[in-house]
């Protein structure tokens, strides 16, 4: 994700691309694409493959800790869209569930997946585009869903191998994809 805010913290640009298992060529890519801004830009990098991309910009500042996930998604959700109290990301190595505090920028609460769920949002991904479906269609159907069957656990590898069984009987996509 690549997001352009203006010196007040408005949203100027917002790009969402799937990296694929590439971070680091899709950020590159995807900073090149931001307009010369002259010596007015700042540069913050969040994510799994945060620290390496900073790094190889030589973006990390010495004696200044990076901010964990938790915390930034609580700043700058309050600081973007101050009325929003609930935060759920389904990242590709974890999912969070973040409640925010009412009188500052901190999470008042977070919990995060216990039982492995690796690549959470990679699965969803991949799923969509095996039933050649968007992702955006992928959740819209799930909205539809009447009978959603009973998938296996929490792990996306058992996901992967029920969603194979359903798809071969005559279940309706929007039941198969809202239990996911």
């Amino acid at each position: 994700k690549l997001v352009l805010l203006d010196e007040r913290g408005g949203i100027l640009q917002y790009i969402y691309r799937r990296h694929r298992g590439q971070p680091l060529s899709t950020a590159i890519e995807l900073l090149r694409s931001v307009p010369d801004a002259g010596p007015q830009l700042s540069l913050s990098v969040t994510g799994s493959a945060g620290r390496l991309i900073a790094e190889i910009l030589g973006a990390e500042i010495p004696g200044i800790e990076p901010v964990n996930e938790v915390v930034a998604h609580a700043f700058a959700t309050r600081r973007l869209y101050p009325h929003i109290r609930t935060v759920i990301e389904l990242g590709g190595e974890d999912s969070k569930l973040i409640s925010l505090n009412d009188t500052s920028n901190a999470a008042s609460d977070f919990a995060m997946n216990s039982v492995c769920a690796a690549g959470t949002g990679s699965f969803l991904d991949q799923q969509a585009e095996r039933l050649q479906l968007t992702i955006e269609e992928f959740s819209s159907l799930s909205i539809k869903s009447k009978n959603p069957p009973r998938i296996a656990g929490r792990c996306s590898v058992f996901f992967f191998f029920d969603m194979i069984h359903f798809v071969q009987i005559p279940n309706l996509f929007e039941d198969i994809v809202a239990r996911l």
